[in-house]
C-alpha cells in the first residue's frame, strides 16, 4: 500500500503555494448540511442485536483510546489507567484490551513502562494540546520529547486561528513538519478542533489538508470544548477518507474524540464506519474513539449480554 509520504509528493504542485493550495481546498466539492446530517442520523436508527451487538461491543473495545489529559494526573493514576486498558474486566479474561492509553508528554514514560509487553499502545497530546498556539520549534521539541520517552502515536492539534484566518500553506507545513519528527517511530494524528471549525466545508478541506500532509490519522477533536465527535462530523471525515483513498491509494485512519459515552452511541459511529468506508477501516490499526467513560458502559452492556443482568456502574472500575 502506497505511504503517507507518497500521497504527500502527489500533492507537490497543489501545496507549492498558498494560493494553489486555496485553489484546491476551495475548489473541493460543497458539503449538502442538510443532506449529511440525514444520512447520519438515518445510519444511526439501525438495530443491532445478540450476536452482533457482542462482536461490536468487543470491536468498539478493542478500539478505543483510553484518556487522561487532566492537570491532576499523577503518575499513580496514569499506571491504575494502564492496568484498566490491559484488563477492562478483571473478572473476565476474554474482554479485550484497549488500543492505547492517551497522556501527555511528561507521562509518557510511566505509561509506557505499565505497558510493557501488552501490544497496547501510548498515544501522546503534544503541539501544545489543546490550544496548538505555540511557535513550531516548541511544538517539535514537544514531540520530540513524547517519541523518545517511548510514545508509539503523537496526536497533534492544529493551529485553528491560522487555518480560519485562511493560512492554509501555514497550517500544511505545520503538520508536514510534525510527521517529519515522527517519522517511522510514530503514528501522526491530526486533531482539527471541529467544534471550532464553524463549518462542514472547513471540516472537509481541513481532512484534505491533514492527509495530503501526511497525516496517519484525522480526528475531530480534543475533547475540551462544547462540540466534540458528532455523527455528522464524523460521516464527513469518514467520506474523505474514502475519498482520498481512492484518488491516492492511500488509506487513513479516522478518530472521533469527545462526547463518546455510552454502548448506543459507539455502535452508531461502528454503523457509519461500516456503511460509509466498509470492512478495511473496522479495524484499531484504522479507527479509534478518543475516550475516557466510553469503556465503563461497554463493560457494562457486555457483562449484561453474558449473564441477563445489568450489573451497574459499582462493578467495573472507576477510572
Amino acid at each position: 500500500m502506497p505511504t503517507t509520504a507518497s500521497a504527500a509528493s502527489a500533492f507537490a504542485d497543489v501545496t507549492a503555494s498558498d494560493g494553489a493550495l486555496r485553489r484546491f481546498l476551495h475548489g473541493l466539492p460543497g458539503v449538502d448540511a442538510v443532506g449529511l446530517e440525514a444520512r447520519a442520523a438515518s445510519l444511526g436508527t439501525r438495530s443491532i442485536k445478540t450476536t452482533s451487538k457482542a462482536y461490536a461491543i468487543d470491536l468498539a473495545i478493542s478500539m478505543i483510546d483510553l484518556t487522561t489529559l487532566e492537570g491532576a494526573d499523577t503518575p499513580g493514576k496514569v499506571r491504575a489507567l494502564a492496568a484498566k486498558a490491559v484488563r477492562p474486566d478483571p473478572t473476565d479474561r476474554s474482554t479485550p484490551t484497549t488500543a492505547a492509553v492517551c497522556v501527555y508528554p511528561d507521562m509518557v514514560a510511566t505509561a509506557k513502562a505499565a505497558l510493557a509487553g501488552s501490544g497496547v499502545k501510548v498515544a501522546s497530546v503534544a503541539t501544545a494540546f489543546p490550544a496548538g498556539r505555540a511557535a513550531l520549534p516548541v511544538k517539535l521539541a514537544d514531540t520530540a520529547d513524547a517519541i523518545a520517552a517511548g510514545a508509539d502515536e503523537i496526536d497533534m492539534v492544529i493551529d485553528r486561528g491560522a487555518f480560519l484566518a485562511g493560512h492554509y500553506l501555514q497550517v500544511f507545513e505545520q503538520i508536514a513538519a510534525i510527521k517529519a519528527e515522527c517519522g517511522d517511530r510514530a503514528r501522526l494524528k491530526v486533531i482539527f478542533e471541529t467544534g471550532e471549525l464553524s463549518t462542514y466545508d472547513n471540516i472537509r478541506r481541513a481532512s484534505w489538508l491533514g492527509m495530503m500532509a501526511g497525516a496517519d490519522f484525522i480526528k475531530t477533536s480534543t475533547g475540551k470544548v462544547a462540540v466534540n465527535a458528532t455523527p455528522a462530523n464524523t460521516l464527513l471525515m469518514l467520506e474523505a477518507v474514502r475519498d482520498f483513498r481512492a484518488q491516492t491509494g492511500v488509506q487513513i485512519g479516522v478518530k472521533p474524540a469527545g462526547g463518546i459515552r455510552n454502548t448506543k452511541e459507539a455502535i452508531k459511529f461502528l454503523v457509519l464506519v461500516n456503511e460509509t468506508v466498509g470492512e478495511d477501516w473496522l479495524d484499531n490499526r484504522w479507527f479509534r474513539f478518543g475516550a475516557s467513560s466510553l469503556l465503563n458502559d461497554l463493560l457494562m452492556q457486555r457483562q449484561k449480554l453474558a449473564t441477563g443482568r445489568y450489573s451497574g456502574p459499582d462493578y467495573v472500575t472507576v477510572d
